[in-house]
C-alpha cells in the first residue's frame, strides 16, 4: 500500500473527527481509503475522493492503465460520513452524493469502516 494511504494514528483520527478542518478531512479521507483497501483488498474498483485520495479495492479483474471498468467517486464529506456510519450507502447513491459505475461498486458490505458510529 502506498505510504500516502496508510491508516492514521487512532488519536489523530479521533481528533480529526472532532475538528473537521480541511486538513482533517484530508487525513480522514486518506485514512478511510487505507482502511477500505485493507478490508477489501484487490484492484477491480477504483474509489476516488478528489483531490485527496484514490484507492483500488475489491477482488476481481486487475486494472493497470487508463480508466478502470468500475469507479466510485464522491466528495470527502460523503466519504467520511459513509466510513463513520453517519450515512447509509443507499441513501448516498439515491441522493447523488456518490457516482458509481461498473460491477462490484456497492460497498455496503464493507461499511462502516469504524467500529461504532460517530457521536
Amino acid at each position: 500500500m502506498p505510504v500516502r494511504l496508510r491508516p492514521a494514528d487512532p488519536d489523530a483520527v479521533a481528533q480529526a473527527l472532532e475538528q473537521r478542518t480541511a486538513a482533517d478531512d484530508r487525513l480522514l479521507t486518506k485514512h478511510f481509503s487505507a482502511v477500505l483497501a485493507e478490508r477489501a483488498p484487490g484492484s477491480s474498483v477504483e474509489v476516488r475522493v478528489p483531490p485527496y485520495a484514490a484507492a483500488q479495492v475489491i477482488p476481481g479483474v486487475r486494472h493497470t492503465r487508463g480508466t478502470p471498468p468500475a469507479v466510485i467517486e464522491t466528495d470527502a464529506a460523503t466519504r467520511i460520513a459513509l466510513a463513520t456510519g453517519d450515512l447509509e450507502w443507499e441513501t448516498a447513491i439515491g441522493s447523488g452524493r456518490i457516482i458509481a459505475s461498473g460491477e462490484r461498486t456497492d460497498l455496503t458490505a464493507y461499511l462502516p469502516l469504524t467500529d461504532t458510529k460517530k457521536d
